[in-house]
């Protein structure tokens, strides 16, 4: 995926699903470096980390 797309997601209303390492994940915010991103999984789990967006697929 690429940061625009990325900065599209945030933006919309709909549920679009990302996955991160064919695991289903919420897009957090685009860190300041533009070429990461902080996610949760989808779920109860609230951890975060911080993850490449070229590794981010939407579904």
């Amino acid at each position: 995926m690429d940061v625009n797309r990325v900065k599209q997601i945030l933006s919309s209303s709909a549920d679009i699903e990302v996955l991160y390492n064919g695991m289903s994940v919420w897009i957090d915010q685009i860190n300041e470096d533009s070429t990461t991103a902080t996610v949760h999984l989808r779920g109860p789990l609230e951890e975060r980390s911080v993850v490449e967006i070229s590794e981010l697929q939407e579904h």
